[in-house]
């Protein structure tokens, strides 16, 4: 069953960028949030990405969060070293 939301003191500055998005889409500003809303929530946050990416690398193994971030950090020093 659908459910309502509402939005209180939202400025109106963002009110009106919102709504021009809405406008050049040929959208109601109704159905421009609902499919901007959609969107949102259908894409998963870096955290659940990454807790994602931890449970593959545990049932699959792999290399581990540190071991990448060791990896980039190095990467990069070397890279600002090749620059100077």
């Amino acid at each position: 069953m659908p459910k309502n939301v509402q939005i209180r003191n939202l400025d109106d500055a963002t009110y009106e960028r919102l709504r021009a998005r809405a406008k050049a889409g040929d959208l109601s500003l109704s159905q421009y949030l609902r499919h901007e809303l959609q969107h949102l929530a259908s894409v998963p946050t870096m955290a659940e990405w990454l807790d994602s990416a931890d449970r593959r690398r545990a049932e699959h193994g792999g290399v581990s969060r540190e071991d990448l971030d060791r990896a980039v950090a190095e990467m990069r020093a070397d890279r600002d070293r090749l620059r100077d």
